[in-house]
């Protein structure tokens, strides 16, 4: 059955896929013009992927940057403008090299995930003070000692990492601890950022019931406590992404218990000198 099509449609398909040198117009000519129309496209798709090109990706992959991270990084530092989603389909494009990068990889090409509370609510929290209330220059990263807070929980449910990272440096703390109480996890942090005394403005937490004795991490640091919305976990996205970067090396399941604390050091070693 014939399909009707406008004059124009067929004028342009004619213009287009007419062999020059022919008087009059071939299937069989427009399809191998077609085809080389496609074969031209696709030699020239990746272009920027040269071998030097995938050689550094391979290598910035191997140091646990995300391939965000990388393109950030190859435009910065090499003006080099390849998007992630192409960084994406270069691992992906062959079976054997994305096994090999596997281990390297935070989530694959999943961004979108379900997010899920924790904890207390935020009314439980006494003397709670709304991120909203946080002064400007917190949000601009122009500063070192503006910190966000949080909690690892291992497979066994008790054996907990509390994690701090600075928001302009990135300065990453990590400390190991085997309940989740409030007491325990404000022990934790004054420990780890108290030889930084000096350079605890803020601190950021969210909801859960382990931040409860903020007001006692506040005093002893010197410094202000804020809490993020209920819920809301990318009002701390540079915790998140860290929790992420170490989950790399502690994959869900991990029993925290059977990590040493030499371990958890030199973690936090490769992650503040990346």
């Amino acid at each position: 059955m014939l399909e009707l099509r406008h004059p124009s449609t067929i004028g342009r398909e004619i213009k287009r896929n007419k062999y020059p040198q022919a008087k009059i117009y071939t299937f069989h000519w427009a399809l191998e013009i077609l085809k080389w129309r496609k074969r031209r496209v696709t030699a020239t798709k990746y272009r920027k992927l040269n071998e030097s090109v995938e050689s550094m990706i391979l290598q910035l992959i191997q140091q646990y940057l995300s391939p965000e991270q990388v393109s950030g990084y190859l435009k910065q530092h090499h003006q080099i403008a390849i998007s992630h989603e192409t960084i994406y389909r270069f691992i992906y494009a062959d079976k054997a090299r994305h096994q090999s990068l596997k281990p390297y990889l935070r989530q694959g090409a999943k961004l979108c995930r379900k997010r899920y509370g924790s904890g207390a609510r935020a009314s439980k929290i006494p003397n709670r003070v709304c991120i909203t209330e946080r002064p400007i220059v917190v949000e601009e990263k122009q500063r070192i000692g503006d910190w966000e807070c949080d909690t690892m929980v291992g497979k066994d449910k008790k054996s907990v990492l509390v994690t701090a990272v600075d928001r302009f440096s990135l300065t990453t703390c990590c400390s190991r601890v085997y309940s989740r109480s409030a007491q325990v996890v404000s022990r934790a942090i004054i420990r780890m950022l108290k030889p930084h005394i000096d350079k605890v403005h803020t601190l950021t937490f969210d909801n859960g019931s382990e931040f409860v004795k903020h007001e006692k991490i506040a005093k002893a640091l010197q410094a202000k406590t804020y809490f993020a919305h209920p819920y809301s976990s990318w009002e701390r996205g540079i915790n998140e992404n860290t929790n992420g970067l170490i989950r790399q090396f502690l994959p869900k399941g991990t029993n925290f218990k059977s990590i040493s604390c030499k371990e958890i050091k030199k973690i936090v070693n490769h992650l503040n000198n990346r």
